[in-house]
């Protein structure tokens, strides 16, 4: 896999039936398909990027006169991180800093997430997508402070182009209290 799609909704009956779309589209793998806080729906695939492209395509034609989709995005070439990181199977092995960006919208933040991965080296912690958050997402990172830095403010300046930056936090030396919370 090296491209992931997602499509979020304002309707659970839309999202299960864009999801059926998406699957009978392409060779592509699911990743999520849930109801998300404010009563919304979200599906997030996996693929190669021809197939995740006509998959989300499809989805948006699919749902073009039902007008219940929020937002959408393709990312080609996805960070490695991302995908353990959106199951919390990301497994870090370096604990530094700590930066946290948030996000109102969870596309918003998978593209921010993408890009703080791409800008320094840091370690992807998890990435927490709209449950029991009213609709918002976060994604944590660790490295070396300045690594951190830079990868936090690459993923909230993405985020912030959209107006949907809720907080951008950099912690150089978190509590080791805190660092059992999150990884």
């Amino acid at each position: 896999m090296n491209a992931i799609g997602l499509i979020e909704l304002n309707s659970i009956a839309s999202g299960i039936q864009v999801t059926d779309v998406l699957l009978k589209t392409a060779d592509v793998e699911l990743l999520v398909s849930r109801s998300i806080c404010s009563g919304k729906y979200m599906v997030i695939i996996g693929g190669g990027v021809d197939s995740v492209q006509s998959s989300v395509d499809a989805g948006l034609n699919a749902m073009q006169s039902q007008s219940s989709i929020i937002d959408s995005l393709v990312i080609a070439n996805v960070h490695n991180s991302i995908f353990p990181a959106i199951s919390g199977a990301n497994v870090v092995k370096n604990k530094g800093a700590l930066g946290i960006i948030e996000s109102f919208s969870v596309a918003s933040l998978l593209e921010a997430a993408d890009a703080a991965a791409k800008a320094a080296s840091v370690e992807i912690v998890e990435i927490r997508l709209a449950m029991a958050l009213g609709g918002k997402a976060f994604v944590t990172l660790t490295g070396d402070v300045s690594a951190v830095t830079a990868a936090v403010e690459s993923g909230a300046a993405v985020v912030s182009e959209k107006g949907l930056l809720v907080n951008k936090v950099v912690i150089p030396a978190p509590s080791e209290e805190l660092f059992k919370e999150y990884l």
